[in-house]
């Protein structure tokens, strides 16, 4: 059995689509649709159903899916076992993650690791908290790193570093420290999405001062971090967002940075994966070693 044929098998699976499959592996889906059509030759069953557009495993094809993940993991344990030195260990993690830790916590965890096994590839989707953990627990991605924990028996979670949140102005505007809530209700207000941890965060401290949305002077509503720190540099608005992306611009006289009175709630970014995934050989050790990463 071709364990290259495996390899490609499990993308469709877990794609559920030869032509994105064929995306993700950097073939084409001819070949790809070439390398299961040999695979179900040689084992005399068919492997998919095509339903609209999806590819569905047929019984045989989950029964293979179990055994293709098992040999697959082998043979990288097989080939760890085989290096002496393990710098030239080789594979692709995949992540999604939140917008802070995406912008700035996952770029140095992957400098660091690369640094050790510099010819492991890594694929990044950035989106909320909210669908970094749908994407863990579809399976469609290897881990996450987010700023939220959604409750699920899947999802294993490794506390990475903890923060805060902050108020962030322009330098136009001059505040005193540390800023009472009340006082954001004169200011214009951009408001992440709400399924960023970070709202959920603010949408919690809001309600325990008994504030609600429609008492802020809420002129954007936002899904992309980094493109809402340019409207607070620009003077569009304040915002309440994470310590850790406030002080790297804070730090640049790009903008301002307030701690808000009375406001001690913390939260941990996390590493999240599904225990029910079965990881490669890089992908475990990333894991393994990711609090030492940060």
């Amino acid at each position: 059995m071709d364990l290259h044929q495996l390899y490609v098998f499990t993308k469709v699976v877990e794609h559920k689509s030869f032509s994105k499959a064929a995306e993700d592996i950097f073939l084409s889906q001819s070949t790809v649709s070439s390398h299961i059509q040999g695979l179900e030759k040689m084992l005399g069953v068919r492997l998919f159903d095509r339903v609209g557009r999806e590819s569905i495993l047929t019984p045989h094809g989950e029964r293979l899916y179990h055994w293709a993940l098992q040999l697959l993991l082998i043979k990288d344990q097989a080939l760890l076992d085989l290096k002496e030195g393990m710098t030239t260990l080789r594979g692709m993690i995949r992540i999604a993650t939140s917008s802070v830790p995406g912008q700035f916590m996952v770029p140095r965890m992957i400098k660091q690791f690369r640094e050790q096994y510099p010819e492991v590839i890594f694929h990044i989707n950035q989106s909320s908290s909210k669908h970094v953990a749908e994407k863990v627990l579809n399976g469609s991605v290897d881990l996450g790193v987010l700023g939220q924990k959604f409750e699920n028996d899947k999802l294993h979670y490794i506390p990475l570093l903890k923060e805060k949140l902050v108020l962030a102005s322009s330098n136009e505007i001059r505040l005193t420290e540390p800023v009472n809530i009340k006082e954001i209700l004169s200011y214009p207000f951009i408001m992440r999405n709400s399924d960023s941890g970070t709202n959920a965060l603010l949408e919690r401290f809001l309600k325990k001062n008994k504030i609600t949305k429609d008492q802020l002077n809420i002129v954007s509503y936002i899904e992309d971090g980094q493109s809402l720190i340019q409207l607070v540099i620009e003077n569009v608005g304040i915002s309440i967002i994470s310590e850790v992306a406030a002080r790297e611009y804070s730090r640049h006289n790009r903008l301002k940075m307030y701690n808000i009175q009375n406001f001690d709630d913390e939260r941990y970014f996390y590493l999240v994966y599904n225990i029910n995934k079965t990881q490669s050989i890089v992908s475990k050790l990333f894991i393994e070693s990711a609090p030492e990463l940060v």
